[in-house]
């Protein structure tokens, strides 16, 4: 995923992090400088629902604005078919066992 909020913010004439910290916390939702530059300058791993919901009605946008999907990065992580199929064909048969085949306890 593109984390997009730069774009979207000078979209709205925001052009610092520190003026949308500022919005956000007009808004109800208090986030630390810290936190606020990871938003601000890279893709977050963490982006709490009530927080993305808040940026969403300050910038007047739908996550989706927010979130681009990149397709190609996902397929470049898939394995190959042909590597997955080897590789489950050298994988070792697993047989059931019937019957009681519990140790007797110790004495």
């Amino acid at each position: 995923m593109q984390w997009n909020l730069r774009m979207k913010a000078a979209e709205r004439g925001i052009w610092k992090s520190t003026e949308m910290r500022r919005l956000l916390a007009e808004a109800g939702v208090e986030i630390s400088a810290g936190k606020m530059s990871q938003l601000w300058t890279g893709t977050p791993n963490i982006v709490r629902l009530d927080e993305l919901d808040v940026i969403c009605a300050i910038l007047d946008c739908e996550p989706s604005d927010l979130l681009i999907r990149e397709p190609n990065k996902v397929a470049e992580r898939r394995p190959d078919r042909q590597q997955a199929a080897s590789a489950s064909s050298a994988s070792p048969v697993v047989a059931p066992r019937f019957g009681n085949r519990r140790s007797e306890p110790p004495l």
